[in-house]
Order: structure tokens, then sequence, then C-alpha cells
């Protein structure tokens, strides 16, 4: 198993900026990758960012160019830093790390952190 918690979500005002940190333990060896989800009130949960083992990075594109993610290995941490946010961007955000195997892929969760951005 692979535990995953997140911290560093809170209030900002629009245009402001958050660093969200994700740190794993547990089996983390094999880690394929790991990512940011965000969840607003209503709507389904969406990919924001992700990050491989090999340092490819994935973004939305609505978060493309305000958002960055990266990875402390020796830290086993993954950062989401978020800048010129907007109100749209307020969500409970969720860690993710996967592990794939032949034909499928395990995916584990952390419990979310909330981020509110205030017009």
């Amino acid at each position: 198993q692979v535990q995953l918690v997140e911290s560093g979500g809170g209030l900002v005002q629009a245009g402001g900026s958050l660093r969200l940190s994700c740190a794993a333990s547990g089996s983390i060896f094999s880690i394929n990758g790991m990512g940011w989800y965000r969840q607003a009130p209503g709507k389904e949960r969406e990919l924001v960012a992700t990050i491989t083992s090999g340092d490819d990075t994935n973004y939305a594109d609505s978060v493309k160019g305000r958002f960055t993610i990266s990875r402390d290995n020796a830290k086993n941490t993954v950062y989401l830093q978020m800048n010129s946010l907007k109100p749209e961007d307020t969500a409970v955000y969720y860690c993710n790390a996967y592990k794939r195997v032949p034909g499928y892929r395990n995916d584990y969760w952390g419990q979310g952190t909330q981020v509110t951005v205030s017009s």
C-alpha cells in the first residue's frame, strides 16, 4: 500500500499563490507516476497535473502556465505550485500515485485538501 498525505491548502484571494505538498510513504517502490486531481462541488474529479518517474509532466489546459508540478525524490514528496489563482480553481485537491502492472493500473489517493479562491 501507498499512503499519501496532502498539505498546503487554504483560502487565498484571486491572483494569489499556494503550494500544495504530497508526502508518500509505504510501498513507494515502483511508483510510476504521481499527480494532482481536483473536484469542485457538483463536478467530477478532474486531472490537474501529473509527473512520471521519468519526470515527464502533463497539465490540464486550464492550468497551463499557472501551475507547476515538481517532486523531491529524497523526501518522497510531490508539489503543486499554483500561481495566478482564479475563483474557478476552488476545489478539493487530491494527490494521486499509481503503479502499472500488465493490463492494470493501481491508483492510490490522499484524503484531499481544500483550496478556496475568493474573488
